[in-house]
């Protein structure tokens, strides 16, 4: 399957785990960075089972967890943004990327559906 969301939401996913890793590893910070892995690795699960969903309601039921668990990544790395425990804001905004082209998808799946 060739989707811009699937690539981008599983590049995300690589991303954050090697953001989780090197600020276990520099931070000693543990309690963020695993409600992080956990938020930020199911957005692009959630993605995936969309796609293998059975029929719309069921696709566009699991992009809106998957954009739920986008905005709770996005509240994480702030947190960790904001704590000091990490500098690079690029991770924040390829996370808004994703909330929007979620937001986008099931906006259109929404309208596709009627």
């Amino acid at each position: 399957m060739n989707s811009p969301l699937i690539s981008k939401s599983k590049q995300f996913a690589l991303n954050i785990l090697n953001v989780c890793n090197k600020v276990k590893s520099e931070k000693r910070e543990s309690v963020l960075t695993n409600q992080l892995v956990r938020s930020g690795t199911s957005v692009g699960a959630n993605i995936r089972e969309a796609f293998y969903g059975h029929g719309k309601a069921d696709f566009i039921a699991k992009l809106q967890i998957a954009l739920k668990e986008c905005a709770e990544s996005e509240y994480w790395i702030e947190l960790l943004i904001d704590g000091g425990y990490y500098a690079d804001r690029a991770i924040l905004s390829e996370c808004i990327e994703i909330k929007k082209l979620l937001i986008s998808s099931i906006n259109t799946a929404k309208k596709n559906s009627n």
